[in-house]
Formats: structure tokens, C-alpha cells, sequence
């Protein structure tokens, strides 16, 4: 299996939110489910049913970090060199109608849109991989082709 790049930063988020939800929301949950379990008949409480759905979706989701977390490969993006855009590259593009707009290459468990962290695994994200400053890349996108042309590489801070 192919690991997932992350940041060392991505990696940590992701490790705090793994304990969070062991430590603080699963023992939270388990509360809720004795106080409902306490108020009697369970074939028609409403709040035990309810906390025991909880449970379920909390502890999915626990394995569900676990498994994002072995998946990853923290890479050390202050090593890279920046000829190319790579994995944790800050990259600076202009589209055809000269909108420039600046995205940091990140792993898929990091990728924020409204912060323009795009994932090296979205179309727009592999199609700069690899390309130079003065590279044109062309993305099929929903709304059809669209067209970047690379202004500026340089490293992200990540």
C-alpha cells in the first residue's frame, strides 16, 4: 500500500484528534449512555438510543483515525528542493482570465479549500505536481478544461 504524505504539522492534528476522541468524546459518551440506561426501560429510551448511535459513530470514527494515521508518511518539506512543485510547495498560479491565486500542495487529510490547501491527490493538485515555473497545466474541472500558468515556486513553511 502506497503511504499518504502529510506534514508534520497534519500529523500532529491528526494524532490530537485521535486522543481527543479516545480520552474525552468516547469516555463522555459512555456518561451519557449510563445516566440513560439509569432512567429505566431501554426498548423505549429515546436517550439511550441516541447515545448508543453516538457510540457507534465515535468509535467508526476512532478506527477511521487510526487507520488515516498508519496510512501516513510524514514528509519533512524543509528538505525539498523547489525547482518543481512538490508535495508541501507553495505554488503560485494564473488562470486564463488572470485570476493569480497562490495554493500550498498538501496531503488529502490536510486539504482545506478556504485556506487554498489543496491535496496532491485533486485533479488541480496532480496536474502541478512536477511542472517548473513557466509550465502551463490544463485540469478537466466540472465546469470544463481550465487552463494555469505557474508564476512562482517556493516552499511553504510547512
Amino acid at each position: 500500500m502506497n503511504k499518504i504524505p502529510i506534514t508534520k504539522e497534519g500529523w500532529e492534528n491528526l494524532k490530537k484528534e485521535y486522543e481527543r476522541m479516545r480520552n474525552v468524546v468516547l469516555p463522555a459518551n459512555a456518561a451519557e449512555i449510563e445516566v440513560a440506561r439509569a432512567h429505566g426501560d431501554l426498548s423505549e429510551n429515546a436517550e439511550y438510543k441516541a447515545a448508543k448511535e453516538k457510540q457507534a459513530f465515535v468509535l467508526t470514527k476512532i478506527k477511521e483515525l487510526e487507520n488515516n494515521i498508519l496510512a501516513c508518511e510524514v514528509i519533512d518539506t524543509k528538505a525539498l528542493k523547489m525547482t518543481t512543485a512538490v508535495f508541501g510547495s507553495c505554488v503560485k498560479v494564473e488562470d486564463a482570465a488572470g485570476e493569480i491565486t497562490t495554493y500550498i500542495l498538501v496531503g488529502p487529510f490536510e486539504s482545506d479549500v478556504a485556506k487554498n490547501r489543496i491535496s496532491v491527490t485533486s485533479p488541480l493538485g496532480k496536474a502541478l505536481i512536477g511542472k517548473a515555473v513557466g509550465d502551463e497545466v490544463q485540469v478537466n474541472t466540472p465546469g470544463g478544461i481550465r487552463s494555469f500558468d505557474i508564476l512562482e515556486i517556493s516552499a511553504s513553511g510547512l
